[in-house]
């Protein structure tokens, strides 16, 4: 008969967390279609041009019509900003949850003055009320620290090492959760700049293609409507990777400030325990 093991006590909410929602590429696949939605039904509305077709020239000043001149690629790049949008909004949200109910900085403050007076119990209670990953990660090395309180087989340096231990496996746990799809949002940072340029590069092609087959006779207007509509893959491109780029370094700054907290609170929590309990 099998026995199921007891649950460690002290461990942060993320460890019984399961991993769920839609996973990334499936996002990016319901994004690619909303973006080709977008593409052929709203900017290739024949409203949007000259004799109320999408084959003929944009109207004067309608940038829907515009940017569907631009090409294959224009579905690809808006992919990108859509995708880069909705995991920056994702990030957004996981974070600010992270960070709990309260002011992080204040948090700590609160953590560190009961740990200052062996407070332990005001400590656990700071924890449950704040929550998040800062939280999270305090409560298990409170608990620890509780913990180890009462135990008589260890010396006091296998405690703190093992109170140390505590912290990083707690951090461990909630630092992936803070840095899930960054990665996505960095590597849309230096694709779309590609992906505009390859899109330019096919749209001066075809336009360079179609003077040549003019006979001669050269059609500045069509060769520069021609030029205009290449490069609104690159102004797409170069948009998006600025939007990844800025939100990529913001949310870093974020969860580097959320793990210095924790780093911050872990060294307290020896700290006092090294001081009150020799």
């Amino acid at each position: 008969m099998s026995t199921q093991q007891p649950k460690p006590a002290g461990k942060p909410a993320a460890t019984e967390k399961k991993s769920g929602g839609l996973s990334a590429g499936l996002i990016l696949i319901i994004l690619f279609v909303i973006a080709i939605a977008i593409y052929t039904f709203v900017m290739g509305d024949g409203s949007h041009f000259e004799g109320g077709t999408n084959e003929g020239h944009p109207l004067p000043g309608d940038y829907f019509g515009v940017v569907y001149k631009g090409g294959v690629i224009v579905p690809v790049l808006m992919t990108c900003f859509l995708t880069a949008l909705t995991f920056s909004i994702e990030r957004l949200l996981t974070i600010g949850k992270a960070k709990g109910k309260g002011d992080v900085n204040a948090f700590v403050r609160l953590v560190q003055a009961s740990l200052d007076k062996d407070d332990v119990e005001a400590a656990l209670k700071a924890c449950k009320v704040q929550e998040g990953s800062v939280g999270n990660v305090t409560l298990a090395a409170i608990n620890k620290y509780k913990a180890l309180t009462t135990e008589k087989a260890l010396d006091k340096e296998q405690k703190l090492a093992a109170l140390s231990k505590e912290v990083e496996e707690a951090t461990s746990l909630e630092l992936p959760m803070l840095e899930k799809n960054l990665t996505i949002i960095a590597t849309l940072a230096s694709v779309s700049t590609l992906i505009g340029l390859l899109g330019t590069v096919i749209g001066m092609i075809k336009a360079f293609a179609s003077l040549g087959n003019s006979g001669g006779s050269t059609d500045s207007s069509a060769l520069a409507n021609g030029i205009s509509e290449a490069l609104i893959n690159t102004a797409l491109g170069i948009g998006t990777s600025a939007i990844c780029i800025i939100a990529y370094n913001v949310f870093t700054a974020k969860i580097d400030e959320l793990t210095y907290s924790i780093d911050e609170i872990g060294l307290s929590v020896n700290q006092n325990y090294a001081t009150h309990h020799n």
